[in-house]
């Protein structure tokens, strides 16, 4: 390809910055979908596990949206399918089916949300979607495992299948578990090209669960 025409497929591509706002809207406009479908209407012990998972996605919907900007951002368009798809797909969820565990939901439900928030508290607005290096987080809960957010949402999502377990909600989880452990790959292949973050996967070795993965 000639120089001129690398410069128009340059120029012809949108920038990281718009891309950022774009994935902000789509996002704020699902949450808002999620609302209306999970909002509580009938027993009490499922009502408040919908609650629980609204506040949860709520939680990372406000942070995305007050979230720093960052030139140190993956332009691979892979990797921004994988990230909307792990954010986009969580938020399609919705009510049905026969509980399971009300109260084990509950207590996944809860513990996920005070794991992804203890790393997001760690975070502040290092927070992110797409694979970039937003500066280094290495206290706190990350001193147990490297991905401890991603570990919180997939409690939070174990919690609410057994409350609404639909083959719809699990073939959506299964879907944004797989896309979650992909965030992470590419995260780290960003992350590792610092050689403090280097000597953070050397001392906490592992990603999500200890002794395992």
């Amino acid at each position: 390809m000639s120089q001129a025409g690398e410069q128009a497929s340059k120029t012809a591509r949108p920038s990281p910055r718009l891309m950022d706002i774009t994935e902000q809207i789509v996002a704020a406009g699902l949450y808002i979908l999620l609302v209306a479908r999970l909002w509580p209407h009938g027993s009490w012990e499922v009502a408040w596990n919908s609650l629980l998972l609204l506040f949860s996605e709520g939680v990372v919907i406000l942070l995305l949206l007050a979230r720093r900007p960052t030139d140190r951002i993956s332009k691979d368009p892979r990797d921004w399918a994988i990230a909307a798809g792990g954010t986009f797909l969580a938020l399609l969820v919705s009510k049905g089916g026969q509980p399971l565990a009300p109260a084990i939901a509950g207590v996944f439900l809860l513990a996920g949300i005070i794991l992804h928030l203890s790393a997001k508290l760690c975070l502040r607005r290092s927070f992110g979607l797409v694979a970039a290096h937003r500066g280094l987080k290495v206290s706190g809960i990350y001193k147990v495992v490297r991905h401890p957010m991603y570990a919180g949402y997939m409690l939070t999502h174990i919690g609410y299948l057994l409350v609404s377990p639909t083959w719809w909600n699990l073939a959506i989880y299964i879907a944004v578990w797989s896309l979650l452990i992909a965030r992470i790959f590419a995260e780290e292949r960003i992350l590792s090209q610092d050689p403090d973050y280097r000597g953070f996967m050397e001392r906490v070795r592992y990603r999500l669960i200890p002794g395992i993965f």
